[in-house]
């Protein structure tokens, strides 16, 4: 089978398990070839997510390399044997594939945990919203490349949205709510919107006010997602330079409190909600 020109984020992490097991375990990639039949350069491009890696052969080298984690193994069978062609799918070739990406990393999410400070979550937003933020991107978009941005955006609610839903939980700074991405009547809308889904019981939305003491978090914007085991959790951080997949222990660990953290200088969600009722009767 030729190797995979792009592989997405989920094959990459296969690739990155299956390969911290084998460092785990003392081995090195050309020691493992022999098992499979295979060469060392194949076992990098599976390694790296360029080929894949069947249930078979997944069982096989967590056997090789000692592991013991059941539900480890298990979950990893799943990543190298799952075919969902969800409604992304239908944006590839459209979008940069970092969008398709995300959106497939919420599907398989156990939980959604994000902090937003200077803009309403993805998950949240209207159209009106969501066209307005790309429409400000430079250079600016064609209405070919905008379109499909937004409702890309839009539909990646389906995972709040669906029977059963992910848990999500997000901690929204005042600042984002102020901010006038659009007009004043696009504005209301929003937290108009963020109220209807807030009262969503899978759904929590936190406010941290303006006059919050001490609070240092303005750089700790980030989606945190649940994966089967908390080894399999994802961080997402956006920068200029694009979206950046986190995923080491030690970065795993320091998001998890870095969001403990947060959550705890915010308002609870009813305090958050009557805040935002008044920011929308202020407009």
């Amino acid at each position: 089978m030729a190797p995979r020109s792009r592989p997405t984020a989920r094959q990459v992490r296969l690739g990155t398990e299956l390969r911290r097991l084998r460092e785990a375990a003392g081995l090195k990639a050309r020691e493992v070839a022999g098992l499979l039949s295979s060469t060392s350069a194949q076992m990098s491009q599976v390694e790296a997510g360029f080929a894949g890696a069947s249930e078979e052969r997944v069982r096989r080298l967590a056997a090789h390399y000692a592991c013991a984690d059941e539900s480890l193994v298990n979950a990893l069978v799943a990543m190298s044997t799952d075919r969902t062609q969800g409604w992304w799918e239908e944006f590839r070739g459209v979008l940069p594939p970092v969008f398709l990406d995300v959106a497939e990393l919420e599907h398989h999410a156990t939980f959604l945990h994000e902090v937003v400070i200077t803009h309403v979550p993805g998950l949240l937003q209207t159209p009106d919203y969501a066209r307005a933020v790309f429409g400000y991107m430079v250079p600016e978009l064609p209405e070919s490349e905008l379109t499909p941005r937004v409702e890309h955006r839009l539909r990646r609610r389906a995972v709040i949205e669906c029977d059963p839903p992910v848990p999500y939980r997000t901690v929204v700074h005042e600042a984002a709510l102020r901010i006038r991405v659009g007009d004043r009547e696009v504005t209301r809308a929003q937290l108009r919107r963020i109220l209807d889904e807030s009262e969503r019981e899978h759904v929590a939305v936190r406010i941290i006010p303006f006059d919050t003491d001490h609070f240092a978090g303005a750089s700790a914007a980030m989606m945190y997602v649940g994966g089967p085991l908390p080894r399999l959790d994802t961080v997402l951080r956006d920068s200029p330079s694009g979206t950046a997949f986190l995923d080491a222990e030690s970065q795993l660990e320091r998001f998890r409190t870095l969001f403990r953290k947060v959550e705890r200088a915010s308002l609870d969600p009813t305090r958050s909600r009557d805040l935002i009722h008044h920011l929308a009767k202020e407009l």
